[in-house]
């Protein structure tokens, strides 16, 4: 049984929690897959790949403690990937990864951008499940992806699906 996101809060980006954004990061890419040259990148300096840029990153605190984040990247003008997900393994199964995608989409509505789109693995199949249940499809790729462990695209398509607690 998930347990709730109690006690959890969502907050932007601050310079203090570049370390745990990237910790964050490559411990999630370290337990599934590895970190790429464009992961190290983005890691390294989020400020000059996203944030500056008009992104965002949002990160989930338990206690002070950073458990989660994620990312909006513009990818193009209007369009909004939603990357650099990641929650810790002893919070996973908490809600945490939930109030992120919500918290995002949240945001991405704020930026009037037309697209928000991500990519994913099929191993993945936990992490599918949420992005579906928010109201992410799969979908045809509609470019070369930048990622080598990416097998799966999805574009979000409208409000968050509450048919199933």
């Amino acid at each position: 049984m998930a347990k709730n996101s109690r006690n959890v809060s969502i907050v932007p980006f601050e310079a203090r929690f570049a370390a745990d954004f990237e910790r964050l990061n490559v411990e999630w890419l370290d337990r599934y897959f590895r970190v790429e040259s464009i992961d190290a990148k983005v890691l390294g300096d989020p400020q000059t790949h996203i944030l500056s840029n008009g992104g965002a990153i949002l990160m989930a605190l338990r206690e002070g403690d950073a458990v989660g984040t994620c990312a909006l990247k513009v990818y193009q003008p209007g369009r909004i990937e939603l990357t650099k997900m990641a929650v810790t393994r002893s919070a996973q199964g908490d809600g945490i990864g939930r109030a992120l995608v919500e918290a995002a989409v949240e945001r991405f509505r704020k930026m009037h951008a037309q697209a928000l789109f991500l990519e994913s693995h099929s191993s993945l199949a936990p992490a599918l499940h949420l992005y579906e249940s928010v109201g992410f499809v799969h979908a045809p790729r509609p470019f070369k992806s930048d990622y080598q462990r990416s097998d799966g695209y999805m574009e979000w398509r409208g409000p968050a699906r509450r048919d199933k607690p």
